[in-house]
């Protein structure tokens, strides 16, 4: 069995995957080494390009708002602020990876921003849901989200867009063969929209900006994959995207108003891979580069009003994986160092940390049972030694269906701001902690395959700031309890993916229910194919959630009403190289808000084509 470290099993897993049939997708996400996604106790979803392709999907958010668990706050439209609350822990309490590497921008703000990642990039999505510190470390308290940048086909395409808010998209991409043993990719996408005029009430100084808030994006990628015999293999890669957002900022008369962002990041990976028999080893290393501008279209971006996120991160990963019994166990060793520049999240000076993890994951199969479990410790520079542990077990009690338990621990490390900001910077805070419990039944009922999980999570020593003092300390507490329930099933041409979601999220001390988070969700994703032409329908219900009016003072609770949003796609293969798609977006135009006194987009058309050869 292959084997692979999170990093590069992006380039080298994906002859295992078929997007035809999740029951046989491989995923290495969960535990770290490949495996069946129907083996993986905790609850996960696989997202492929040509799922993206047919939902017609415009963002990464737009993506991971259709699978279950996720709830997203967003602050406008396309490339606004987005939020992603994973089984309704905090924003900074999912771990965002690409190609297994934690994003840059995360180690600045404690916090994945998903609306900066280029959807061109994304060619899979591995979720997996509930804590994977024990794999991982720090954030992965709600979930891991993996996003994969290797194409897993050869040949050429090349694809244009056009549609409402001045949408404008033109990509380009190959994968070619150069001799026997190498493969090149390479990849280009320019996207571009007027955007809506995202308002901002309550958030803006009392002064109204009526304009458009776009956003602009540039990416290109390069990859050259090499066998170098039938036992190493290895690859390296760059990519890099520039960014333009605009947004509305609070107005100060007088002085600049801050409302365009400037977003630069390069990212250099690469990695040897030996395998033989039933072990392998991998080495991979990787760097990154951003630099993250704020600035008033006036000044400039070098203007002394400008702000500046610039910042460096080094990763090596080190993996090795053996076939033990009946299953995998994986081990190895991870390393991270981040390096900021003075300026950087308004610090005035640059900061260095480092964190080394070590590692070790298990799953095997003992007749009708299959126990799971990892254990890892990591040191870091600032906060010491930190240790994490999870284990989870299924009982097959009737062929087709199994009764899974689990328990995890995870934490969430502080940002440079938190830690070092002279407005209440705390050095001595200690890493939040949370404690998981996790209970399902899953089963294939006829032509229905579902599961059903009720899980509860209580996190402590959460970093609050306290006003009276003016410091950041680890005195909150949440506990969160929901219930899930997922399904799939065919019925002749159609096919249907449902999500049913019930959340309880609160302040374990005042009880009040947790921002910007709603109790209830209903999913329904059906598609089928009737002529050649390949329809998609998506159907979402938010339900009430709450938000903090800071136009007022004192500032006030509102609560945000729930909406049903549907989505119609439909794509059609004028001939076998030429496909043409439509959508239109909020098919009802319904006025909602996921961040309160922030509009959202209202119905959208959209129209591209790809040609493939």
């Amino acid at each position: 069995m292959a084997v692979l470290s999170v990093t590069a099993f992006s380039g080298w897993a994906q002859d295992n995957t078929s997007s035809a049939d999740n029951s046989d997708n491989m995923v290495v996400t969960a535990n770290r080494f490949p495996q069946p996604v129907s083996s993986v106790l905790a609850p996960t979803d696989v997202v492929t390009r040509e799922d993206i392709d047919r939902w017609q999907s415009k963002s990464v958010a737009d993506v991971l708002r259709r699978l279950p668990g996720v709830d997203i706050a967003q602050s406008g439209g396309m490339g606004q602020q987005t939020s992603l609350f994973v089984r309704g822990t905090n924003s900074n309490h999912t771990l965002v990876l690409i190609d297994g590497v934690r994003l840059n921008q995360a180690g600045i703000s404690g916090a994945a921003d998903i609306s900066q990642i280029p959807l061109s990039l994304v060619q899979r999505i591995e979720f997996i849901r509930g804590p994977r510190s024990a794999v991982y470390g720090s954030d992965a308290v709600g979930g891991v989200v993996n996003i994969i940048t290797t194409r897993d086909k050869d040949g050429t395409t090349l694809g244009a867009g056009v549609g409402s808010n001045g949408y404008q998209n033109y990509n380009g991409s190959t994968q070619q063969k150069l001799g026997e043993n190498t493969t090149l990719t390479a990849a280009g996408d320019y996207t571009y929209t007027r955007g809506i005029d995202v308002v901002a009430e309550g958030n803006n100084g009392g002064i109204p900006q009526p304009d458009r808030d776009g956003f602009m994006s540039k990416t290109l990628y390069l990859a050259l994959q090499h066998q170098f015999n039938q036992e190493i293999n290895g690859f390296a890669r760059a990519y890099g995207y520039d960014n333009r957002t605009a947004y509305d900022a609070y107005d100060t008369p007088g002085s600049p108003l801050i409302d365009t962002r400037q977003l630069y990041s390069r990212t250099y990976d690469t990695g040897l891979r030996y395998e033989n028999g039933i072990y392998a080893t991998q080495l991979i290393g990787s760097y990154s580069h951003v630099k993250d501008y704020n600035y008033d279209p006036k000044y400039g971006p070098y203007d002394s009003s400008a702000s500046l996120d610039d910042s460096d991160q080094y990763n090596v990963q080190w993996g090795n994986t053996f076939q033990i019994g009946k299953g995998e166990v994986s081990a190895g060793l991870d390393w991270q160092k981040l390096t900021t520049e003075p300026g950087t999240n308004y610090l005035d000076d640059g900061y260095n940390q480092h964190n080394t993890g070590v590692y070790l994951t298990t799953q095997q199969k003992i007749s009708d049972f299959t126990l799971e479990g990892a254990v890892r410790s990591d040191d870091n520079s600032q906060f010491g030694q930190h240790t994490t542990w999870q284990s989870s077990a299924a009982w097959e009690f009737i062929d087709g269906y199994r009764f899974i338990a689990s328990y995890g621990t995870a934490y969430k490390s502080p940002n440079l701001g938190q830690l070092y900001s002279s407005f209440g910077g705390n050095p001595d805070l200690n890493p939040e902690e949370s404690k998981q419990w996790e209970g399902g039944l899953e089963g294939l009922t006829g032509p229905l395959n579902w599961r059903l999980s009720a899980y509860r999570n209580d996190i402590d020593q959460m970093i609050d700031y306290n006003s009276f003092t003016n410091k950041y300390y680890n005195i909150g507490k949440a506990t969160i309890k929901g219930v899930e329930w997922t399904g799939s099933f065919d019925t002749g041409p159609l096919q249907h993916q449902i999500t049913l979601e019930y959340l309880d999220p609160r302040n374990a001390e005042t009880n009040e229910i947790l921002e910007r988070r709603a109790k209830q969700q209903v999913k329904y994703q059906v598609d089928w194919n009737i002529a050649d032409i390949d329809w998609s329908i998506n159907y979402q219900y938010l339900g009430q959630r709450y938000d903090t009016d800071y136009g007022t003072y004192p500032y006030q609770t509102v609560k945000l009403g729930g909406v049903s949003l549907w989505d119609l796609a439909a794509s059609y293969p004028v001939t076998s190289h030429l496909t043409v798609r439509g959508r239109i977006a909020n098919l009802f135009d319904k006025d909602y808000e996921t961040a309160y006194g922030y509009a959202t987009p209202g119905r959208e058309f959209y129209l591209t084509g790809s040609y493939t050869f």
